[in-house]
């Protein structure tokens, strides 16, 4: 039951996004179904058990790769309410009250509890203590651990973290009990692509000569994150709805209404001429590195 605390802040209910809508990364959803999900539904047979779990969660890696659908799915799976906090905004719009800020956010997420607390570029409230100039961002990280460290007092809250820049961030941040299980969302792999392609093009209508299979596996699609297959569909479909205004335009009646509105597959050929990777192979190669230093055992 959503409380309606939630709502007057304007925070959202519990989100409609499912693991679908992420495509693939089955091994996390697991980890989270295990984690986090059957924590809520099923207290008690935790509480049988002894079993602590931890209560922070980072999630790390290249941008446009599904962080944030990720956390909405687990809060979706949990029927739990979704709070969702954008790093940079906090720090920015609360110059001198940051610290006050973060006490009142565990405090509504404890209010309206079962809850995921989501922190966005958490990195921008986590960057490492003691650069010049670092202040604010310092006291508003010393009040973020001490609510981290008090997970016995925020039952039902679950905390998760998302950066692309886990590097940068304390150490102090990344213990166990804090954040201290860490999972690396890397670059959708063709299995993925293809998952993530079906997600975008569900109530799109397609020409019967359009593989989404086979697309995923072009070699234009490599490295592309999930982001890049969203604006890939789109560009697509827009190359579509050109096609259909120049008919309209011309007054042609020769081509059916059927035949124009469905995305062909030379509407991809000219997505893909398009749309390129967002990262690089050489920063691919730099969330690889850190996957392996900072992920999990």
């Amino acid at each position: 039951m959503v409380q309606p605390s939630l709502r007057r802040e304007g925070f959202s209910s519990v989100p409609d996004v499912t693991w679908e809508d992420v495509g693939g990364l089955d091994s996390l959803k697991k980890e989270f179904d295990r984690c986090i999900v059957r924590c809520i539904k099923h207290p008690e047979v935790y509480k049988d058990f002894g079993v602590n779990m931890q209560a922070g969660f980072l999630l790390f890696g290249p941008p446009g790769c599904g962080k944030t659908l990720i956390a909405k799915a687990v809060a979706h799976d949990a029927g739990a309410n979704f709070i969702h906090i954008k790093g940079p905004e906090l720090l920015n719009k609360y110059v001198g009250e940051s610290e006050s800020e973060v006490r009142k956010i565990f405090t509504r997420a404890r209010i309206n509890s079962p809850c995921i607390l989501f922190f966005d570029e958490i990195d921008a409230l986590t960057t490492k203590r003691g650069k010049e100039g670092g202040w604010v961002v310092e006291r508003l990280l010393n009040q973020l651990l001490v609510e981290l460290d008090g997970a016995d007092q925020r039952h039902g809250v679950y905390v998760i973290g998302a950066t692309n820049r886990i590097d940068v961030i304390d150490e102090a941040v990344l213990r166990p009990g804090r954040f201290g299980k860490k999972h690396f969302v890397p670059l959708p792999g063709a299995d993925e692509r293809v998952a993530i392609l079906k997600a975008h093009t569900e109530k799109k209508t397609l020409s019967v000569d359009v593989d989404l299979n086979a697309i995923a596996r072009r070699e234009e699609c490599n490295n592309l994150t999930g982001a890049d297959l969203a604006s890939l569909v789109n560009e697509a479909a827009m190359a579509a709805l050109e096609e259909r205004c120049e008919f309209l335009a011309k007054g042609d009646s020769s081509m059916s209404t059927d035949l124009t509105n469905k995305i062909k597959l030379r509407h991809f050929e000219h997505a893909l001429s398009k749309v390129k990777p967002s990262v690089s192979e050489q920063q691919r190669k730099h969330f690889d590195a850190l996957s392996k230093k900072y992920s999990a055992n």
